[in-house]
């Protein structure tokens, strides 16, 4: 069970890590739209001793993309201290030479130019929104089908997140259909993965209890964390909700903080 006494858990803090949707920001068509308070949350953490990074499961869009967005709507950040599944998963492929087929967002293709993508030997799955047609479902599943050893990675597995319009499903859905048809597992690539919270660790130089993540998402971002032995909180603002946070606490029950407590509410405070 984690600390219960949080200003006696915060004084050994090295490190926070921040989500970006649904934490800093609500995702939507139009400008990106700060959540009220973040903007000075995020300047009063670069003001003190600690470390920052961003740790985003964004697959819609090239870094450079959203986090010129960012700071359009007033975020002091930079690509360098973002980390987000697609320049992972590129590192995976060139290590293991493979060849993906690609069943992601537009926006996101830039990130697969330097990879060689004929005869492909391997799925990538990734928040595709409108791309997620069953033609496209179809062609995915009929590469993994034919391989003799199909691979599937997925740019995450969350099951939703909320837009300004309401809430959209994520990855995680059109993930576990591949894996049923195929009767496979497919290798997460981004949160919750340990080896994704770990590359976030190794360039900080910091151990996991050093280091504080705060989202949205109880089991992707604060379970997740925890799971690495990293501190975790959960906001009240993006995906939350009572009924998320009474439904998803069993899997993770022996990491909450009684349980993923404090919240942060809107406006920031800490």
């Amino acid at each position: 069970m984690a600390d219960r006494d949080w200003p006696g858990c915060a004084r050994a803090l090295k490190a926070v890590v921040l989500d970006l949707c649904g934490v800093l920001y609500e995702s939507g068509e139009g400008d990106t739209v700060a959540i009220p308070g973040s903007v000075e949350a995020v300047n009063r953490l670069k003001s003190s001793d600690l470390q920052l990074r961003f740790c985003t499961n964004e697959t819609q869009a090239c870094r450079d993309k959203f986090v010129a967005k960012l700071q359009v709507a007033g975020f002091d950040i930079s690509v360098s201290e973002v980390f987000s599944p697609a320049p992972a998963a590129v590192s995976v492929l060139k290590e293991r030479g493979l060849r993906p087929h690609l069943l992601v967002h537009d926006g996101l293709l830039p990130e697969f130019d330097s990879l060689d993508k004929t005869d492909p030997n391997c799925v990538v799955i990734g928040d595709a929104a409108e791309k997620f047609s069953y033609q496209n479902l179809n062609d995915a599943f009929r590469v993994l089908i034919g391989l003799e050893k199909p691979v599937l990675f997925s740019l995450g597995q969350g099951r939703y997140y909320k837009e300004t319009n309401g809430l959209t499903l994520d990855v995680g859905v059109y993930m576990k259909a591949l894996e049923y048809a195929c009767d496979l597992e497919a290798e997460v690539i981004g949160k919750p993965s340990p080896m994704f919270f770990q590359s976030v660790l190794n360039d900080m130089g910091l151990q996991p209890h050093e280091v504080l993540m705060i989202g949205d998402d109880l089991v992707n971002d604060v379970g997740g964390a925890q799971h690495c032995g990293m501190k975790g909180v959960q906001v009240r603002t993006g995906k939350y909700s009572f009924a998320e946070n009474v439904n998803t606490i069993s899997p993770w029950k022996q990491f909450l903080v009684q349980p993923a407590q404090p919240l942060f509410s809107p406006p920031w405070s800490f």
